[in-house]
């Protein structure tokens, strides 16, 4: 009997030997779930996909695994305010479903609109950034046409008003924007030139072109027009609303350059630039972690200047990757963000 009992405790250890490995990889892959998430959620206007996710998750980013595989959202992007969520385990894996995953018919149909929406992020906060910021390098720059005055020789101008450029257009359309350079990028690692930020000041309508002479009627101004403002054409792509949150592919070690409101630190939803772009494998949608530059102390005892480690401070999603810098939306600040602080790929 001893025997037999022996025999059967060999077999049974040889089994869970067998299986604990897979039950250790089946964890490691589950998602992360925050301490105190809420097993239901009401759905309230002004939400968005990363706050909602973000009660559920200890990495928002990875929202679209928690809402994988649901028939009932097959477009997240088309969850409203009203709906109820409701956390539940699929194949060891916690999913979020409508409504408690009960479907209930009723013979008077709803009609919600679009705009009505939950979006993904916040977008108020970078609509402008999407359409009305670009980014040159020194060549395109140097191509676009620049306002070299206006009529009766005013200084600046304003809508309703008209000016001549000088140059050839870029695009031949009827209607163009104007743009003034802000500020020129450069690497603080490097020192390599990145380009020229620029933000739009008005619409013009092209009059007539004499050689190398355009007439412009302007539109809309922000801002008042003045000599060597540059013309630029109207992006003719539809702006990009829909993001979906994920990991950049490439290893990323990079830097802010700046806060686009003009001042050097931020916080959650502020725009900022960094030092990274499509060359190094960005695309709309890579979520990257802020580290704080650790700060210079000298040591007491030996006067040394010292460097203290970096310590992670917020996170944030590029929503527009140029060829060397891209835009990003800082999700969730945790310390002060500043320029020249550090961005790596999310652990």
């Amino acid at each position: 009997m001893k025997q037999l009992v022996a025999g059967f405790l060999g077999a049974l250890a040889m089994c869970v030997a067998l299986v604990m490995p897979v039950q250790a990889e089946v964890r490691k892959d589950t998602l992360a779930l925050q301490d105190n998430h809420p097993k239901t959620y009401v759905v309230v206007k002004g939400d968005t996909l990363w706050d909602i996710s973000g009660m559920f998750l200890k990495t928002p980013w990875k929202w679209p695994q928690l809402w994988g595989f649901n028939q009932q959202i097959d477009n997240p992007h088309l969850i409203y305010p009203g709906d109820v969520l409701t956390l539940k385990w699929v194949d060891g894996q916690p999913r979020l479903v409508l409504n408690d995953g009960i479907i209930r018919l009723s013979p008077k149909a709803k009609v919600t609109r679009l705009k009505d929406a939950i979006p993904a992020i916040p977008l108020k906060d970078i609509i402008g950034f999407l359409s009305d910021n670009i980014v040159m390098d020194s060549d395109e720059l140097t191509a676009a046409p620049y306002i070299v005055g206006s009529t009766n020789n005013r200084i600046v101008a304003g809508a309703g008003d008209r000016v001549y450029a000088r140059g050839t257009l870029v695009e031949d359309y009827s209607r163009q924007n104007i743009y003034r350079p802000a500020r020129e990028y450069i690497d603080p690692v490097t020192q390599e030139h990145l380009g020229y930020e620029l933000f739009k000041i008005g619409e013009a309508a092209v009059g007539s072109k004499t050689d190398d002479i355009i007439t412009l009627d302007l539109r809309k101004t922000r801002e008042e027009v003045s000599a060597l403002d540059r013309v630029y054409p109207s992006q003719k792509e539809s702006i990009q609303s829909i993001f979906y949150p994920s990991s950049a592919e490439e290893e990323i070690n990079g830097r802010i350059l700046s806060v686009l409101r003009g001042v050097r630190q931020a916080g959650q939803y502020d725009v900022v630039a960094i030092n990274q772009g499509a060359r190094e494998g960005l695309e709309p949608g890579d979520v990257l972690t802020i580290f704080r530059a650790g700060e210079k102390l000298k040591d007491p005892v030996t006067q040394e200047l010292i460097i203290l480690p970096s310590e992670e401070s917020g996170m944030m999603m590029i929503f527009k990757a140029y060829e060397k810098v891209s835009y990003a939306l800082i999700l969730n600040a945790t310390n002060v963000i500043a320029i020249d602080d550090e961005v790596r790929n999310p652990s």
